[in-house]
């Protein structure tokens, strides 16, 4: 693929959702044309009639600004269209601004016009969520699920993951952000430096070779702010959050390791520093996300989740990820508790009062007795990685 053909005066962005929108506001006022997919021709006429989104991010925009006078307008580079083929052949940039639930789906439609375009296309991914293959029980990040799909395009595209830490409403406004791009070293600066770098005070980024553990980290966290903003709820004190952020980072090295990625994704700001203000700020979806679970929790959690999902402008991908994972915990028999208890919590019956007892058992009773890894440890994961981790049951159990 030669990036250097790309066209990166125009970016094509597929779901008006609130980073869709988000982007689109960057994008316009770094002067690119952008075109927004979406498949209601009505929501696409709205968009291009009044230049708001009237399904995503405008109301809580409003609310910060004042009223909705206030809330910025698309200029006339920002063009909503419900034709999808156009979107392909038209635009070499593509990002996908939609849930992971949704991206098996729209890969399906994408594939033949990616094949029968003339020229490449870099497929930009800010995705933060996990699939399991029905059959494997692997889990698989979007970046592997969309090589999986176009394996034999892989001469057609690129893919490049955007990792945060970043919220929606701070892009749009143009507050200070900062940005991890990972994939091919090539194509991946080509989107740092074409794409993102025009006003350095709204937006910056680093580059990661590791693109699977950025991804994992990326999704995993989601869950880790589901049980930080339950655990808000709880009064337990102002000491245990330290300890769900520390033992989460424990739990995610270990799974980013079997995915594929490395260790040091976590260490990067896609890890600790996304992590860190998902978990701690009420602009996080999932962090309100587990906070309105604990407060309309009626001991069923299929009709809590509805209640809640209700309260919540946009889909936290924390929910889906948990039952994911759980399915991978449990093929391969790995010890995750903190994990373990978020599954047990947002998926299974119980009361109420029994939410403070699973947090604190996931906390408090770690099998595990030392927070280092050790010389041997390194040295096993680099030879063993798909095999050297704590098993939470042994052959005779």
């Amino acid at each position: 693929m030669f990036t250097s053909n790309l066209d990166t005066t125009r970016v094509a962005i597929i779901g008006p959702g609130r980073l869709g929108t988000a982007f689109a506001y960057k994008l316009d006022r770094d002067n690119k044309r952008v075109e927004i997919y979406y498949h209601d021709a009505e929501v696409c006429k709205t968009i291009n009639t009044d230049r708001l989104n009237p399904l995503h991010l405008t109301e809580d925009l409003a609310n910060r600004l004042g009223s909705m006078e206030k809330v910025p307008r698309f200029s006339d580079k920002v063009r909503a269209t419900n034709d999808l083929e156009h979107i392909v052949e038209n635009n070499d940039l593509i990002i996908l601004a939609i849930t992971m639930n949704r991206l098996p789906e729209m890969l399906n439609y994408l594939k033949p016009m990616i094949d029968k375009k003339a020229g490449d296309t870099c497929l930009i991914s800010p995705i933060k969520g996990l699939i399991s293959d029905e059959i494997s029980k692997e889990l698989i990040t979007p970046s592997q699920l969309i090589n999986n799909s176009l394996y034999n395009l892989k001469h057609k595209y690129q893919i490049v993951c955007v990792g945060g830490p970043f919220f929606d409403v701070d892009i749009a406004l143009g507050n200070p952000v900062c940005l991890t791009v990972a994939g091919k070293r090539r194509v991946a600066n080509l989107v740092r430096e074409e794409l993102l770098k025009f006003n350095r005070k709204e937006i910056n980024s680093y580059y990661n070779f590791d693109i699977v553990g950025v991804e994992a980290c990326g999704a995993l966290k989601n869950v880790v702010a589901n049980i930080k903003g339950l655990a808000d709820s709880l009064q337990l004190g102002d000491s245990i959050p330290g300890t769900i952020f520390a033992r989460s980072g424990v739990e995610i090295r270990s799974l980013s390791r079997l995915m594929g990625g490395g260790f040091q994704a976590f260490h990067s700001q896609a890890g600790v520093g996304d992590m860190y203000v998902t978990v701690s700020s009420l602009a996080s979806k999932n962090y309100r996300y587990g906070k309105f679970f604990y407060e309309l929790y009626t001991g069923n959690p299929i009709e809590t989740n509805l209640r809640v999902l209700e309260k919540i402008d946009g889909t936290p991908e924390g929910p889906n990820t948990v039952r994911n994972v759980h399915k991978y915990l449990e093929k391969k028999n790995m010890y995750s508790p903190l994990f373990s208890c978020a599954y047990h919590i947002f998926n299974e019956a119980g009361e109420k009062g029994a939410i403070r007892d699973l947090i604190i058992q996931a906390c408090q009773y770690d099998k595990r007795n030392k927070e280092y890894i050790d010389a041997l440890s390194r040295m096993m994961y680099r030879i063993l990685p798909n095999f050297w981790y704590r098993r939470d049951k042994s052959m005779f159990d």
